[in-house]
């Protein structure tokens, strides 16, 4: 608890170490980099958990999202399809 006060004195962001973010991407998916290169940042900064998932390795996966990648879940909720909204990611992580 002081450590949040801390840091929030400090400036610097909450930790988000609650949330689990999954991206579902591709290979060559140039969108899905974009989306990596912004989760990868924000995870550093507010520690959050990230998994990436090709979905390509499973036939269930490419039945549910098909081309429509990347796509992002936050604990099981689907947040984001297609990019991620950075102003929306940012809403999310100060949310907690």
């Amino acid at each position: 608890m002081f450590a949040t006060l801390l840091d929030w004195l400090r400036g610097r962001p909450a930790r988000r170490e609650d949330l689990r973010f999954i991206l579902y991407t591709r290979a060559g998916c140039h969108l899905c980099d974009d989306a990596l290169a912004t989760l990868d940042a924000a995870r550093r900064r507010y520690g959050f958990g990230l998994k990436v998932v090709d979905v390509d390795t499973s036939p269930e996966l490419v039945a549910r999202y098909g081309t429509c990648v990347p796509v992002v879940t936050v604990d099981g909720v689907l947040r984001f399809r297609g990019a991620v909204n950075r102003v929306l990611l940012q809403r999310l992580l100060d949310a907690g």
